[in-house]
């Protein structure tokens, strides 16, 4: 798979491609079915497959703060953009420039001069280009002109819901991992690199593996049973923290935090993925720090029960 990062790095593509555009953030089971369908059509037409995707995601750069939680980094996007069949991913930047850029201009110059697009699937519901002027019917209508089909992504249920990233947002709000797996194909995880935190878990007696999550909010926020990868080929079992650790220092950064049961390696500069199994409690405040050893405690034994029952 080829990474281009910017327009100003595209080269025009002279046999043309088949392309879909979004977000794929997450890249969930609907997400799959759609490169899936634009991989056949590529086949089909021995054609390369092209994913353009926006960051920041508009929402972010139209909402900041108060855009919804995004379930995944450009990083672990990628990561998993590597396993599908895909030829090319397009990075564009989304900023003043491009929230400008007239949706005409934008097919003209982009879809057609540069990615010569021969098969195009997006939502029917997808808008583009200065005041979301751009639309599936715009598309279809240009597509006629030069040359190009357009086709709609449809959409994918499971149990009469449909497969979105909102929904399983709003799962991971609600603490139902199950589901959220159902709908992702996968565990929700995270990834990053293993940093030096300020060591306070290993003074009482729990060290922890920390991740910075690099962003503004997160879908998930709590204490849970999960397991990592990355270190060995094994997946070693732990529980972790997501949160801003109100009891230790309150702050402004949110951190995972993860202990290892039966581990005591150093892994500091690792990239490692953590797995989510279970949600135990939310994140809260204790009085003291031998109040929060108690409890630690008390969600090791936790997660434990739920690996052993896991397995049996």
């Amino acid at each position: 798979m080829h990474l281009i990062r910017g327009l100003t790095h595209l080269k025009p593509l002279k046999d043309g491609c088949v392309l879909s555009i979004g977000n794929f953030d997450g890249v969930h089971t609907g997400h799959k079915k759609v490169i899936d369908k634009l991989s056949a059509q590529g086949k089909l037409m021995n054609l390369p497959v092209v994913l353009m995707v926006f960051e920041p995601q508009p929402l972010e750069f139209f909402l900041g703060e108060n855009a919804p939680s995004r379930l995944m980094r450009l990083r672990e996007k990628i990561i998993q953009f590597r396993a599908l069949p895909i030829d090319k991913v397009l990075i564009v930047k989304f900023n003043q420039s491009m929230a400008n850029y007239v949706a005409e201009d934008f097919i003209t110059n982009y879809l057609v001069r540069r990615l010569n697009v021969k098969h195009l699937i997006v939502g029917d519901d997808f808008h583009f280009g200065k005041a979301r002027c751009g639309n599936f019917a715009m598309l279809k209508e240009k597509g006629k002109l030069f040359g190009f089909e357009v086709e709609d992504t449809n959409s994918y249920f499971m149990d009469n819901h449909r497969v979105s990233s909102t929904l399983i947002r709003d799962a991971l709000g609600d603490g139902d991992l199950p589901k959220a797996k159902l709908l992702l194909g996968r565990d929700y995880s995270v990834c990053g690199r293993v940093a030096h935190g300020n060591k306070r878990g290993r003074t009482i007696g729990f060290p922890t593996a920390n991740i910075q999550m690099f962003r503004k909010n997160t879908p998930i926020a709590g204490v849970f049973a999960v397991t990592m990868t990355g270190i060995n080929d094994k997946e070693i079992q732990g529980v972790a923290n997501v949160g801003t650790r109100p009891t230790v220092d309150g702050g402004q950064k949110v951190i995972l935090e993860t202990h290892l049961f039966d581990f005591n390696k150093d892994i500091y500069g690792h990239y490692v993925d953590v797995h989510f199994k279970q949600k135990i409690r939310n994140e809260i405040r204790f009085n003291s720090l031998d109040e929060l050893k108690i409890q630690i405690e008390k969600d090791i034994m936790t997660a434990k029960q739920f690996f052993t029952h896991l397995t049996h």
